[in-house]
Formats: C-alpha cells, sequence, structure tokens
C-alpha cells in the first residue's frame, strides 16, 4: 500500500482490499497510528461515508474504515442474506484475519449494531465499543429510514414490492438519494452533495442493490440483534443525535439491554451523526 493523503501527520493509505474468503472481499483504509480503531458505516454508504471523522481519531488511533459486507467496493455475493448475523461474521472475520486486538469499535446506524454484536462474538479483541444512532428498533421493512420525512417512507416502502422495488432501486437518481438522506439530519444543508453523488456512482456498482435490498429485507435481524447485547463484555459508549430516527424508549432499552453502558445525547444533531457533527463524535471517543 502506498500513502495517497496527509492529514496533519496521519498518514492516510490508499483503500485496499482484505480477502476474507472466495466469495467475501472487503475494502478498507487505513490511517493514523496508535491502538486499532474499526469504523463502521451505515446502511447504502461506503469507507467515505467517515472522511471527516477518520482523520480527526487518526491523530490517537490506527484506524480502519471498512467497506461493509455488499456496501460499498466490498464484494457482493449473490446468494448471502446480508442480515445481520452475515455483516457480523464479515466484520469478526476481518478482526481476526488483520489479528487486530485491543481493538475500539465506533459504529453508526447499522454499523453500531455490528460493533456491539462483533464485540458479543469476539470479546478478547475489544477494548471498547461506540455505538453511534444504533439501529436496532425496526418494527417493519425501512422503519427507521422511514420516519425521516414523507418521500423516504415513500420510496423505501416501495422497494420491498417484487419486481418493482428492484427496478425503482435500480433508477435512484443523486436527487432521490439525497432527498431520504437529508431525513436524518438536524440541519439538511449539512449533507455534502458530492458525498451523494458518490454513493449514486456507487449505486452503479454489479449487484449493489441486491445487497441494498437484501439488508432491508433483513429488517427483523437488526432488531433481534439486541439478543446479543448482555454478551459485551466490553465498556460501550451509545451516542445519539437529539433528532436521530429512534425514540427515546427505544434508545433507553438499548441502553438497558448493556451491562456496561453510558449514554450522551449530541444537540442539533440527526442520524448521521459522523457527517453532521464529527467534532462531536471524536471530542467523545479521544477523551
Amino acid at each position: 500500500m502506498t500513502s495517497s493523503a496527509q492529514d496533519g501527520n496521519n498518514r492516510s493509505e490508499e483503500p485496499t482490499y482484505l480477502k476474507i474468503s472466495d466469495k467475501l472481499s472487503l475494502r478498507y483504509q487505513k490511517s493514523g497510528d496508535g491502538p486499532p480503531l474499526i469504523l463502521l458505516h451505515t446502511i447504502r454508504t461506503q469507507l467515505e461515508y467517515f472522511r471527516h471523522l477518520a482523520p480527526l481519531l487518526a491523530e490517537k488511533f490506527t484506524v480502519f474504515a471498512v467497506d461493509l459486507p455488499g456496501h460499498g467496493h466490498s464484494s457482493v455475493d449473490t446468494s448471502a442474506p446480508y442480515d445481520e448475523p452475515y455483516i457480523r461474521n464479515g466484520i469478526v472475520a476481518f478482526l481476526k484475519a488483520m489479528d487486530l486486538r485491543n481493538v475500539t469499535l465506533v459504529g453508526e446506524s447499522i454499523g453500531a449494531v455490528i460493533a456491539l454484536t462483533s464485540a458479543a462474538d469476539a470479546p478478547e479483541r475489544i477494548r471498547a465499543v461506540y455505538a453511534l444512532n444504533t439501529y436496532d428498533y425496526e418494527t417493519r421493512y425501512g422503519d427507521g429510514i422511514r420516519r425521516g420525512n414523507w418521500f423516504a417512507n415513500l420510496i423505501i416502502g416501495s422497494l420491498q414490492v417484487p419486481v418493482f422495488g428492484a427496478i425503482g432501486a435500480a433508477i435512484a437518481t443523486p436527487w432521490m438519494i439525497g432527498k431520504i438522506m437529508k431525513g436524518g439530519y438536524a440541519d439538511p444543508r449539512k449533507l455534502p452533495a458530492d458525498l451523494v453523488v458518490l454513493f449514486h456512482k456507487t449505486g452503479g456498482l454489479p449487484n449493489f442493490h441486491y445487497a441494498e435490498r437484501r439488508v432491508l429485507a433483513a429488517w427483523r435481524s437488526w432488531s433481534n440483534a439486541r439478543a446479543h447485547y448482555s454478551a459485551v463484555r466490553a465498556p460501550v459508549t451509545l451516542i445519539y443525535g437529539d433528532k436521530d430516527w429512534s425514540r427515546i424508549s427505544e434508545r433507553n432499552r438499548t441502553k438497558d439491554a448493556l451491562p456496561n453502558a453510558r449514554m450522551f445525547t449530541l444537540p442539533n444533531t440527526g442520524h448521521f451523526s459522523s457527517v453532521e457533527n464529527p467534532t462531536a463524535i471524536a471530542r467523545i471517543v479521544l477523551s
């Protein structure tokens, strides 16, 4: 790997790939120096989602930003379910293949769920977990995303319809993606237009929308993941934006399920807190 960018004194290497199996390769980017920290992004995004948070954390950590299985430029296996256990197994395999220990896991949305369940599966490797806007409360297809605005409710709900849903996912425009994502911001003006264009471009990769729709179709698995939280032994910090899609009762339920958790609420922050308010996230993690 070669150095491609400088974030202060922190080297950021070119994204590369780790082959987990014949059917799974994970794209990741490494930066900084120090104990290992893994960044796990939201549904339908990729490691560039953390382009402002990663350099801040790289001041004290060796940061590994990872494209989740079936996301970004990681491989897509059209026989895989893309439910929570499948994605979790991919991340735990990444930990083991890289032989990472004393790891801090930082995840947003479904990435937060994966951080918590991975900590339950590999407790000997995990030092701490920071779970941002944990997405573990769905009661229907795309429930959380559909709470953002009327447009998100319409479009995400339609993706479950046979045939039509696949066509709708394939013809999504940057405007449509942006409109849906703005439902996850306290201040929609903070959604970077170029990031939306990047997510749209990635959506054109072969079989990308298969994985996207499978993640949504596996909505029950994200709620069922709470059953694993009692096995988390590392200290957990839950961070929610005050305008996150989750309800207060759902946040408290998650906290109560974790044996060693504290919780922060960030003012004027929505679901996509790593983009909207990266400085506040970094401040909590680095402290």
